[in-house]
């Protein structure tokens, strides 16, 4: 059976997101409720798998002035085995992954200047059996 999630769990789960070693006593104070409830939902929330565990978040080293981007990418036909081999070389490439519905695959990728970035973005478009490809910089992360 699955948990229910309530609003209270939900501004919980957004707490532990910003900070994981907020205390109990904070986060109760934060949600105003008992610090028996935190406890209690964090442990239901843990007990039930909705919550998995505790991490540190690391600042990203990479280049700050680095350019980070998703291609959707349209592949026609029956040639992605061929597109993403030919993506597989391409070094900037950090992540490629299939998908369904008007775009086959999701390329991440990160480039050390927008020269570069513009130089892959020629490289993808040119290989056989791309279609159509629709690229998003990304400006910053809401969650990490």
């Amino acid at each position: 059976m699955a948990v229910q999630i309530d609003d209270l769990d939900r501004r919980l789960i957004a707490l532990l997101r910003a900070n994981g070693r907020e205390s109990v006593v904070n986060l109760a104070k934060r949600l105003e409720v008992t610090r028996a409830t935190v406890n209690s939902r964090i442990d239901r929330l843990v007990d039930s798998g909705v919550i998995i565990g505790f991490s540190a978040r690391v600042r990203d080293v990479s280049d700050p002035n680095s350019v980070r981007a998703i291609m959707l990418i349209s592949v026609i036909g029956r040639n992605t085995d061929e597109v993403i081999t030919a993506l597989r070389g391409i070094p900037e490439i950090g992540a490629l992954h299939t998908t369904n519905g008007q775009w086959d695959l999701v390329a991440e990728m990160i480039c050390d200047s927008l020269g570069t970035f513009d130089n892959v973005l020629g490289v993808i478009r040119g290989i056989q059996g791309i279609h159509d490809s629709e690229t998003s910089i990304l400006l910053s992360s809401a969650t990490a």
